[in-house]
């Protein structure tokens, strides 16, 4: 595994808490692995074997339905934690959206870790707290909001949570950014709990009324951040 030192979220993941010798244990017990887009990394419903910090790339956590359908319940970015520590059966798949790359720890192993270090637990609890903020915010896009607002909420998040190349700012236009979205059509259809035909219909709008520019399948240029925000709710 390489060093936690030059690792680019270290900053910002929850191992950000440790000081450098106990970065040096915990690089001791985690390895990096590479993902392609299409791989899973956790299974929903299997006891949960590990956990990891999301260094690069976007992963979908997603659940089936009784007659196979798959239902998207969050995305995650760099920086983020996912599996579940401390024991317990997953309740969710983990698979990248883009090629991505991890850095994995054991489940049993980062437990033992945990225990021993209370600034990480600190950590996990925070990121915790936080994730269960953002699941109730997305409770409320859910059963509450307009298609319209749904799209400009999503794009909104997307514009604050994907990094580097994902999401470029025009430094002589902070208000435009550029998205490379790690979703298709299909996929923000089903995130959103709405038709791809209503999807497609909202970029459309979006894009006469001078909000969004759609230079490719992918790519989403936010013309007005202000008015996509004020269009949120």
């Amino acid at each position: 595994m390489a060093s936690c030192d030059v690792c680019v979220v270290r900053n910002r993941a929850i191992c950000s808490a440790l000081d450098s010798r106990e970065l040096s244990a915990l690089n001791a017990i985690g390895r990096t692995r590479m993902l392609e887009a299409g791989e899973s990394l956790i299974w929903e419903g299997e006891d949960s074997v590990l956990v990891a910090n999301v260094i690069d790339g976007v992963l979908k956590l997603s659940t089936n339905t009784e007659d196979g359908r798959e239902q998207i319940v969050g995305v995650v970015y760099p920086s983020d934690f996912i599996g579940r520590p401390f024991g317990g059966t997953t309740g969710h798949g983990v698979t990248a959206l883009t090629e991505a790359e991890v850095c994995v720890f054991s489940r049993r192993d980062f437990d033992a870790f945990a225990r021993e270090h209370p600034a990480l637990e600190h950590k996990l609890l925070e990121r915790t707290l936080g994730e269960l903020d953002r699941t109730r915010r997305w409770m409320l896009l859910l059963g509450r909001k307009s298609a319209s607002e749904k799209m400009a909420s999503f794009l909104v998040e997307m514009s604050e949570r994907l990094t580097g190349s994902g999401c470029r700012v025009d430094p002589a236009s902070p208000n435009r950014r550029i998205l490379t979205l790690p979703f298709s059509r299909q996929q923000i259809a089903d995130v959103l709990g709405l038709t791809i035909e209503t999807v497609s219909r909202q970029f459309t709008r979006l894009r006469n009324e001078g909000v969004i520019d759609i230079p490719s399948r992918r790519e989403v240029a936010i013309l007005d951040f202000d008015g996509l925000v004020a269009e949120a709710g």
